[in-house]
C-alpha cells in the first residue's frame, strides 16, 4: 500500500498516542480545525454537526458518542462528518472534567448531593459472583453504577446543550470565513488564468497578422 507505514506501530505506542498525540495537542487541534473547515457543506450544517458531537461528548455513553452524535445530526440537519469530528471534544484530557461536572450537576438537579453513592465489592468476590451467577453479577453491577450513571445522564443534558451552543457559535463564523477566503482565492486564480489565456490568444493573433 502506498500510504502504509514503513514500520508497524506497536500497541504501546498506539495507547500513548491516544493519551498524548505524537504531533502534540496544539498541532492536533489545528489539524482537527483544518478538517472541519475542509468539509463540504454550508457553515450552518457543519457547525450544527460539530455541536451535536460536542453534546454527545458530555453524555456518559462511552463508546456510543459517534452513534449519538450522528443520530442527532441526522434529525436536526447537521453534517454527519462534522458530528464525528465534534466528538473529539471528549478525550482523555477532558473526560475527567466532563464526568466530574456532569455528575455534580446531575446530583444537584436530582437533590442527591451528600449521599453515599457507590459501594465497591472486593474484586475477588466480584469475579466469583460473575463466574457463578452472571445475571446476578450484572444486576449488582448496574445497582452499583446507577447512582453515578443516572446523575451523569441528567447533568450532561444542560451542560451538553450549553457547550453545543458555544461550539456552534464559534464554528459557524470560522467555517464561513474559511470558505469565503477559499472562494476568493479560487476566483482570483480563475481571473489570472483567463487573463493569461486572453493575452496568449492576443499574441497569437498578432503574430498571424
Amino acid at each position: 500500500m502506498i500510504l502504509k507505514r514503513r514500520e508497524a506501530v506497536g500497541w504501546i505506542k498506539k495507547v500513548r498516542n491516544f493519551f498524548w498525540p505524537e504531533i502534540g495537542f496544539h498541532r492536533a487541534a489545528k489539524y482537527m480545525t483544518h478538517k472541519v473547515n475542509r468539509i463540504s457543506g454550508s457553515p450552518h450544517a457543519i457547525a450544527l454537526g460539530f455541536a451535536t458531537g460536542t453534546f454527545a461528548s458530555f453524555t456518559p455513553l462511552i463508546g456510543f458518542h459517534f452513534i449519538v452524535a450522528a443520530l442527532i445530526a441526522w434529525v436536526i440537519g447537521g453534517n454527519l462528518l462534522a458530528s464525528a469530528i465534534g466528538t473529539s471534544v471528549g478525550n482523555p484530557l477532558t473526560f475527567p472534567f466532563i464526568w466530574f461536572v456532569t455528575h455534580n450537576t446531575g446530583s444537584f438537579l436530582l437533590g442527591l448531593e451528600g449521599r453515599e453513592e457507590v459501594s465497591i465489592a472486593a474484586p475477588d468476590a466480584g469475579i466469583r459472583l460473575m463466574l457463578s451467577h452472571p445475571a446476578h453479577f450484572f444486576s449488582e453491577l448496574w445497582t452499583g453504577l446507577e447512582p453515578v450513571f443516572f446523575p451523569m445522564c441528567v447533568g450532561s443534558i444542560p451542560l451538553g446543550l450549553a457547550s453545543g451552543i458555544v461550539a456552534y457559535l464559534l464554528v459557524k463564523p470560522a467555517v464561513a470565513k474559511y470558505k469565503q477566503r477559499r472562494r476568493r482565492q479560487r476566483e482570483r486564480r480563475l481571473a489570472e488564468l483567463r487573463k493569461r489565456r486572453s493575452s496568449s490568444s492576443a499574441s497569437q493573433q498578432g503574430a498571424s497578422t
